[in-house]
């Protein structure tokens, strides 16, 4: 992904966390629906952008991991 999508992924993510922590305490009711109501076209938002997102890689499943080198996967099994 650019850095465009994962920044909204983390801002996202971040804006659920906080609501979660909000609905907690004694906020007020029409503070917690109008973030409510900001979080589910977020949500629709960052979905749409990483799942049209032009990023393009020349790695395949057979490359495995990048933490944790393998040749390819066909090499492995037929050990």
């Amino acid at each position: 992904m650019k850095n465009s999508a994962i920044k909204l992924v983390w801002f996202t993510t971040l804006y659920v966390f906080i609501f979660a922590g909000l609905c907690q305490t004694n906020v007020s009711l029409p503070v917690i629906m109008t973030l409510y109501c900001i979080g589910i076209p977020l949500i629709l938002f960052m979905i749409y952008t990483v799942l049209h997102d032009d990023y393009r890689t020349v790695k395949t499943f057979k490359d495995w991991y990048e933490d944790h080198p393998m040749e390819t996967l066909e090499e492995e099994e037929e050990s």
